[in-house]
């Protein structure tokens, strides 16, 4: 009889759950929404998730801001006020619910919220969830919403000048809990947005559901022990170490809105299908839609999240130390449930930054200011976000900084992650890897031009000339072409015929430098396991059309040559290949590659020896089996294309074919 009645309370305890369950109802209030510009007259209409770039392009008020220089011609949005709003219906029988919040996960992010004429909240925040119990102000039949976004670059100059004397390096973009790379990156656009970036609800409900328990079900261990050589750095999963092989990720667009769960398929595809196992979340983006997290969990990627502080140091007022813990936890219970991510790090690159990038020196820092700087960086991720993030998750481990170490200091090689830079800012030799491998590379990479189609589509015909303004603008990397010029001449083609090449076969060869190099610089980094365990390109992505360091392109998200040269270097299967016979000093003859279309599958011969032969169809923009082969004399190799096309017009070249133009 008492396990009977044991059954009976079970079972009632289910039931009253669910009613309270069934009690609750959330609203969403993502339809009706109207735009203007602040002390205007005219209402346009507005999409909810959404921002103020993505409204006026909708509306055609502006051109397409990734069109040739049309990202200079449209900073004065940065500096306008917005203002949005909507209505919303209620009935009797919601109003009669006990408790009513309105609840926004995402205003970016000066932003002033007004409900029926009364205000009720000012948010400072894009990276926090707000929440407002609004019950005694909502009415049955329609409720107004308006929310009035602050220009967010008039917001940190403002605070950033009252600071004055005192100044915090890389200011004043350090002042706004916002997405870092809006402010502008090398190898992205300045559009400092704001809007109603994901979708407000209203939550009405009598008893509040209770949270669901958190269970981690792995163990995850960071392993940082001193040996013979430094100290460590590897990861260890349910007890077994793991070779970390991915890519550093950066925000996939501009403008956050049209990242679509097909867009994040698209992105995490390309990772999986390169055999990467982990991705770096940087520091100067977002906190990642849970989607994101969801196709990390289902396809087996780890996740190393940065917390979203780059290349800066931060003011030490109390306000701004609160409002980073309320996101710092909030963020942390929103994503410790997924499985995927086995590591927390307080920034990127600003431990370093300070302590590298000459900054007391350029800026003429008092004693006394950089103390003070240097003491509120070390409050914020050494003392206090670890402490914030344990109350949370004491499940995973945690580092302060990405990396400790600077490329140009000897610890960075023999101990902690490391960005190894030597290679491209340094203007190294790519054989230096050989002598300059880290523990854990966690950034290091070669920059490429878009792929050609993307070129075509951000310019007009007389933009594709090389250094033209156009280029130039898709181009952020401080001396650029300049560096790029300097590999291809060492590499691939003398430096006096560089200038005479058209922007196609260009855009080529610099795609093949970036396949050679990290195709050579992976398979080095491999070849020095267990010493190192770990090997992040820098990046995955782009989040324009723009010439970087991504492998893959932002239209269609389709891979650039060195996707291919990845995918091969990071297959379990077989040895990474290294070959370091620069490319510049082989003896190339015409190949006289042939080739005929099967269904999806193309085939080709070459009746001599051929590099990096590259096989594109018109319009076509997925991923190949293969691309940017070798092949041998008389060889013949079939590659495919996913789905059909009728039809298909396919080009067919290689190296040789592209130097013999000059």
């Amino acid at each position: 009889m008492k396990y009977k009645s044991s059954f009976y309370w079970f079972v009632g305890i289910c039931v009253a759950s669910f009613s309270f369950a069934a009690q609750a109802q959330n609203i969403d209030i993502k339809t009706g929404w109207q735009y203007r510009e602040i002390k205007t007259e005219k209402w346009f209409p507005a999409t909810v998730p959404g921002e103020i770039h993505t409204d006026l392009l909708r509306n055609k008020t502006i051109p397409d801001p990734f069109y040739r220089d049309n990202e200079k011609k449209l900073q004065w949005i940065d500096l306008k006020d917005w203002e949005y709003k909507t209505t919303f219906k209620l009935t009797d029988a919601t109003l009669k619910k006990k408790n009513a919040e309105l609840v926004f996960d995402g205003l970016d992010t000066y932003a002033t919220v007004y409900l029926n004429n009364k205000q009720i909240l000012k948010a400072d925040n894009m990276f926090r969830q707000w929440r407002v119990e609004v019950k005694n102000l909502l009415k049955t039949g329609n409720n107004e919403l308006v929310v009035v976004f602050k220009s967010a670059q008039n917001v940190v100059d403002s605070l950033a000048k009252k600071d004055l004397p005192f100044v915090i390096p890389d200011n004043p973009r350090l002042y706004a809990r916002k997405a870092q790379y809006h402010f502008g990156w090398d190898w992205g656009p300045k559009f400092t947005t704001c809007g109603i970036w994901k979708t407000p609800r209203l939550e009405v409900y009598d008893t509040k559901t209770p949270e669901k328990p958190y269970v981690m079900d792995r163990k995850i261990e960071l392993v940082q022990q001193p040996d013979s050589i430094g100290k460590s750095f590897y990861f260890k999963i349910d007890g077994k170490p793991v070779y970390m092989k991915g890519a550093n990720y950066i925000p996939s667009d501009a403008f956050l809105s049209r990242m679509t769960k097909k867009e994040y398929e698209k992105v995490i595809s390309t990772a999986k299908d390169a055999n990467m196992n982990m991705l770096r979340i940087w520091g100067g983006g977002i906190y990642e839609d849970d989607y994101f997290y969801d196709l990390c969990d289902k396809n087996g990627i780890y996740v190393w999240q940065d917390f979203m502080f780059a290349g800066t140091m931060v003011p030490g007022d109390k306000a701004f130390f609160d409002n980073v813990k309320a996101e710092v936890q909030y963020q942390v219970k929103r994503l410790r449930h997924h499985k995927s991510i086995v590591l927390w790090c307080g920034n990127n690159e600003a431990d370093e930054a300070f302590k590298n990038w000459g900054w007391q020196k350029a800026m003429k820092m008092s004693k006394q200011d950089s103390t003070r700087i240097w003491h509120d960086y070390v409050r914020l991720f050494q003392d206090s976000i670890p402490k914030w993030v344990k109350e949370v998750d004491n499940k995973r481990p945690y580092v302060s900084s990405s990396p400790l170490f600077g490329w140009g200091k000897k610890e960075s090689l023999t101990q902690g992650d490391s960005h190894y830079w030597g290679i491209w800012w340094g203007l190294d030799d790519i054989e230096i890897a050989n002598s300059k491998t880290g523990r854990f590379v966690s950034e290091y990479g070669m920059l490429a031009m878009p792929n050609y189609s993307s070129v075509e589509a951000f310019t007009l015909p007389e933009d594709r000339y090389l250094y033209s303004d156009i280029l130039e603008a898709h181009l952020k990397a401080g001396k650029g072409f300049m560096k790029i010029d300097s590999y291809l001449s060492r590499y691939f083609i003398d430096s006096t015929k560089i200038k005479k090449m058209n922007v196609e076969d260009y855009t080529y060869l610099t795609q093949c430098l970036q396949y050679y190099s990290l195709k050579n610089i992976i398979g080095i980094q491999r070849s020095k396991a267990p010493y190192n365990m770990g090997t992040l390109v820098w990046q995955l992505n782009d989040c324009w059309p723009v010439a970087s360091w991504s492998v893959t392109d932002y239209y269609n998200r389709e891979p650039k040559a060195a996707w291919y040269a990845i995918k091969e270097a990071y297959r379990d299967d077989k040895t990474p290949e290294i070959d370091l016979t620069r490319p510049i000093d082989l003896k190339l003859e015409d190949p006289k590659i042939t080739w005929k279309v099967s269904g999806n599958k193309i085939i080709l011969k070459s009746s001599k020896a051929a590099k990096y032969v590259y096989v594109s169809i018109k319009g076509y923009t997925g991923k190949w089996s293969d691309n940017y082969i070798d092949l041998k004399a008389g060889e013949e190799r079939t590659i495919s294309f996913e789905g059909k096309l009728s039809k298909p017009q396919v080009k067919v070249f290689s190296l040789y074919d592209v130097l013999a133009r000059y």
